[in-house]
């Protein structure tokens, strides 16, 4: 049996017109994606699984419970390099959106940042290191 795809990730938002803002900094695309009043999505790129913002009176009204944003990272987005982190991490905070974790060189080897949306969903940002220069 085929193992099951990624094919989606999704999150909840109060006011989906600052979702949008937030996703848009990361490098989505909400031009020709879908929207309705109740959700939205950026346009996919070939590989990548789909960003689903539904609103959060539709998840209540889904499964009943108000939606809350987890404590701790729902995905991680890889950047090309290690200054890529630091200029979404510069944009994100300028729009007045949280830095939980401040760009720095982990241990693991990763350009790594941790940023909030609007509703508190956190989001890793990360890149390899640049590999040492040899002598």
């Amino acid at each position: 049996m085929p193992k099951p795809v990624l094919d989606a990730i999704a999150v909840s938002a109060v006011d989906i017109a600052r979702a949008k803002e937030f996703y848009t900094l990361l490098g989505f695309d909400f031009e020709g994606g879908f929207e309705s009043d109740d959700h939205v999505e950026p346009i996919r790129r070939l590989g990548e699984p789909r960003l689903m913002i539904d609103s959060a009176a539709l998840m209540e009204k889904l499964t009943g419970e108000v939606p809350r944003a987890p404590n701790h990272s729902i995905f991680a987005m890889l950047c090309a390099t290690p200054a890529e982190v630091d200029e979404h991490v510069a944009k994100i905070k300028a729009a007045g959106f949280d830095v939980l974790t401040a760009p720095w060189d982990a241990f693991w080897g990763q350009r790594y940042a941790t940023v909030a949306d609007a509703d508190g969903y956190r989001i890793d940002l990360f890149a390899p290191l640049a590999p040492a220069a040899t002598a």
